[in-house]
C-alpha cells in the first residue's frame, strides 16, 4: 500500500512537473516569435536609418525625379525622407561603391540601363503606382514613307529588340567610350540571323537616301545607330542625328525627318504624341517592358517593397 501511494505520488510529481516545463515551453515560443517580430521590425527599421532615410537619385530636372519626389509624398513609409539629387553619373558610382561593400542603397532607376547587367538589382513594389505602368518603345515615321520608300518601311516595322539584349548593348558602351556607331556595328556583326529576318525578302536600296533621328538617351541612340547600320548594309545613305524629344516629334510631323525608334508610350512622351497624332503613322513597339521605379542590390532581401521601407521618426 505504501509503494502504491509512493507510486501515486510520483506520478503526479511527473505531471505537474511536465505541465510546469510545458507550459514554461510555451511562453518560451511565444517570447521567441514575438522577438523574431521585432527583430525583423528593427532590422528593416536599421536598414532605413543606415541609409539616413536617403534615396539616391539623378538629374534635379529629369522625369524620373519628379516621379520620386510624388512618391515621397505619396507614401507613409518614406515620411521624413529626402532624395538627393545629383547626376546619373553621382548615383552609379555610389551604386557601385554601395554593392562593393554590400551596404544598403535605394536608388531611382529605369530600364534599359546597363546596371541591371552589371549589378544585381530588383525593383521595388509600387503598390500605389505613382511610378506608372510598364513602357513600350515605339517606331514612327513621317506619313507617305510607306508609298515612297516601301523597302524602308518594311524593314523599320520589322525591327525589334528584347530588353535584355539592349542592356547587354549598353554595358559593352561602357567599354567602348559610349560610341554607340561602334556598339551597333559590334551587335549588327555578332546578331546577323536577326538582322536576315528583318531584311528578308527586301530588294538592295541602291543608295536611296533616309533620315533616321533618335533620341539622346543612351539605349535610344543604341538603337538608333543599329538601325542605321542594318540600312546601309542594305543599300540605304542613312543620314542620323539625336535631337531633343520635342524636335524629334516637329522634325517627323514635318517630313524633316524620315523615322524614329524613340518616342516611349503611354507616359513618358504621351503628350507629344498626341500633340502630333496624325501627322506620322506608328509601326508599332520596337521593344517592350521598358519601366521606371526604386531599385535596391537584391542581398537587400527583407526590402520588396516601397512600403517595406520605414518613415524617418
Amino acid at each position: 500500500m505504501s509503494n502504491f501511494k509512493l507510486k501515486r505520488l510520483g506520478l503526479i510529481a511527473g505531471l505537474s512537473l511536465s505541465l510546469v516545463v510545458a507550459g514554461c515551453g510555451q511562453g518560451d515560443t511565444e517570447d521567441t516569435t514575438n522577438n523574431t517580430t521585432n527583430n525583423e521590425s528593427e532590422a528593416t527599421t536599421n536598414v532605413s536609418e543606415e541609409m539616413e532615410y536617403t534615396i539616391t537619385g539623378i538629374e534635379p530636372g529629369a522625369g524620373q525625379t519628379e516621379n520620386t519626389l510624388n512618391a515621397l509624398e505619396e507614401y507613409e513609409s518614406l515620411a521624413g525622407w529626402e532624395l538627393n539629387s545629383t547626376s546619373t553619373a553621382a548615383m552609379l558610382t555610389q551604386l557601385d561603391e554601395a554593392i562593393k561593400n554590400e551596404e544598403p542603397i535605394v536608388v531611382t532607376a529605369w530600364s534599359p540601363h546597363y546596371k541591371f547587367a552589371k549589378y544585381d538589382l530588383k525593383y521595388l513594389e509600387d503598390p500605389k503606382g505613382v511610378f506608372g505602368e510598364l513602357e513600350s518603345v515605339t517606331t514612327i515615321t513621317r506619313n507617305g514613307l510607306k508609298e515612297e520608300m516601301p523597302k524602308a518601311h518594311t524593314i523599320l516595322d520589322r525591327i525589334h529588340f528584347e530588353l535584355p539584349e539592349i542592356e547587354a548593348a549598353l554595358l559593352e558602351a561602357t567599354k567602348m567610350d559610349f560610341d554607340y556607331e561602334k556598339v551597333a556595328q559590334q551587335w549588327v556583326d555578332n546578331n546577323q540571323e536577326t538582322v536576315a529576318k528583318w531584311t528578308e525578302g527586301v530588294e538592295p536600296a541602291n543608295g536611296t537616301s533616309i533620315k533616321i533621328a533618335s533620341t539622346v538617351w543612351d539605349d535610344m541612340l543604341f538603337t538608333g545607330n543599329v538601325a542605321k547600320v542594318v540600312m546601309e548594309q542594305h543599300g540605304f545613305d542613312v543620314t542620323y542625328t539625336s535631337v531633343d524629344p520635342a524636335i524629334l516629334f516637329e522634325a517627323i510631323a514635318a517630313g524633316d525627318a524620315d523615322a524614329t525608334l524613340s518616342p516611349w508610350l503611354p507616359a513618358t512622351h504621351g503628350a507629344l504624341y498626341e500633340e502630333y497624332k496624325g501627322k506620322f503613322e506608328d509601326l508599332g513597339a520596337n521593344m517592350d517592358e521598358g519601366k521606371i521605379g526604386l531599385a535596391v542590390p537584391t542581398y537587400m532581401e527583407n526590402i520588396n517593397s516601397i512600403e517595406d521601407l520605414e518613415p524617418k521618426e
